[in-house]
């Protein structure tokens, strides 16, 4: 079913009104924490995901998707979890070892329960009350995770009937979750299958917010065909925003069933104010919706439309990511980074007079036994057409794929020639282009030889 946005004046007023009367959220001592609308982690250090989910539940043995989606560059891995109640249920055991797969790769785990999806409507659905159950039977292996793990109460909770309870449920659930030990920043999703047509999520959130005695709530609204103009998506997020609630999009695709969500403004909105999103999802979709798996048949080298979407495209996850800084990383920076940045050296101060190149490369981020590099190449004083870099590795450093450039090796030597795209440079003028490698021992940068034409 789908609804389209109006004003509701007095909520939000009543909305603002309520969440000022908090004061400013305390943080959680041991792990990621709310405070102005926005998530930050152990550090203190603001985090946005950059993400996608995966439904380990029905594939328990994809375990190398943890690798795979951090190697396209993602920060945070929302996984698939069932308490028993529709579908096998994911031990304690399974879940630290899914737990320790999110740290090994230095991915931040969301960790939902999906057997309430669409509960009031959908045939064998639990209640909010049964996944709090199954919460806190899993408190051995979800305490102490605090820094790397979010709870992520229930998916989908309610389908387009019978919603009317969402707020007291959640209310209830979390309060429940606090008594019973889990410190961890707590999701909670919208009614009406995620997408909050009726509005329920919007005008209750402060009121949930309210209840969690730690304020350490964040919502998440699922958006598919409900969401298909840009007016509905930045009119959603907006008034959270104002109201200073943390919002995440907790799924979203390119295409629906229901309708044909708009994407583009979706990822655009988000990154310009801030807000983290996953996408839906990684692979194993059925039911007619396979057009929704990010990667044909889990193969991180064969990704979908979708898939090439969500990593590689504009405001994407190669483009906007940032690894958490509790792994040790560079911390993200606090606004969004310019589209197109400046050289990081200055070009020749005496280029040769029929034109040429420079070109840097940078380590963008790094983990155990991979990375992700960039080289940038700037135009000398003269435009040209096209552009050939060149670089030699010396500490056996590979690389595996690449995107806005054509690589090939031969040994230790690397070669990348420009797309027909981005060849023909302005005198000044840059571009860049990027790639996934591995590495072992030491991963010093190389020197980069540019050659125009």
């Amino acid at each position: 079913m789908k609804t389209r946005l109006s004003a509701v004046g007095a909520a939000l007023l009543a909305l603002l009104v309520a969440v000022l009367a908090f004061g400013q959220p305390a943080h959680a001592a041991a792990g990621f924490s709310v405070a102005g609308g926005k998530l930050y982690d152990a550090n203190g250090t603001e985090f946005v995901m950059r993400g996608v989910n995966h439904a380990h539940t029905w594939y328990p043995q994809q375990t190398s998707s943890f690798a795979d989606v951090k190697a396209l560059g993602a920060n945070t891995v929302r996984v698939v979890l069932s308490s028993g109640d529709r579908w096998t249920r994911n031990t304690n055991a399974d879940v630290a070892n899914v737990i320790s797969l999110c740290k090994a790769n230095r991915l931040i785990c969301v960790l939902e329960v999906h057997d309430t999806t669409g509960y009031g409507e959908q045939s064998g659905a639990i209640t909010l009350a049964r996944a709090v159950d199954y919460w806190l039977s899993l408190a051995d292996v979800l305490v102490g995770q605090e820094r790397y793990v979010i709870v992520n109460i229930g998916n989908e909770p309610y389908g387009n009937q019978n919603y009317a309870s969402w707020a007291t449920d959640n209310a209830s659930a979390i309060t429940r979750l606090r008594a019973g030990g889990l410190t961890h920043t707590i999701m909670v999703d919208a009614p009406n299958w995620g997408q909050d047509w009726s509005f329920t999520m919007r005008d209750n959130a402060a009121s949930v917010f309210a209840a969690d005695p730690a304020r350490n709530t964040v919502f998440s609204i699922h958006m598919y065909g409900v969401f298909d103009t840009a007016a509905e998506i930045s009119d959603y997020l907006g008034r959270f925003r104002s109201a200073g609630l943390p919002i995440v999009v907790g799924e979203f695709g390119f295409n629906h069933s229901d309708g044909n969500p708009d994407e583009d403004a979706i990822l655009a909105y988000t990154q310009a104010n801030g807000i983290g999103w996953l996408g839906w999802s990684w692979s194993g979709n059925g039911g007619g919706v396979e057009y929704l798996d990010l990667a044909t048949s889990f193969n991180p080298a064969n990704l979908t439309t979708w898939g090439q979407r969500l990593f590689n495209g504009a405001n994407g996850i190669r483009q906007t990511s940032r690894e958490a800084s509790v792994f040790g990383g560079t911390p993200p920076p606090t606004t969004p980074p310019p589209t197109t940045p400046p050289p990081t050296t200055p070009p020749p101060t005496t280029p040769p007079p029929t034109g040429g190149c420079s070109a840097t490369y940078t380590v963008t981020n790094q983990w155990q036994g991979g990375f992700q590099g960039e080289v940038r190449v700037t135009a000398g004083a003269a435009a040209i057409t096209g552009w050939t870099t060149r670089w030699t590795y010396a500490n056996g450093q590979s690389v595996t794929q690449a995107w806005n450039a054509t690589l090939t090796s031969s040994g230790a030597t690397v070669t990348a020639r420009n797309a027909d795209y981005n060849g023909r440079l302005a005198a000044g003028a840059s571009t860049s282009f990027g790639f996934i490698g591995g590495w072992t021992g030491s991963n010093a940068p190389p020197a980069v030889n540019c050659t125009a034409g």
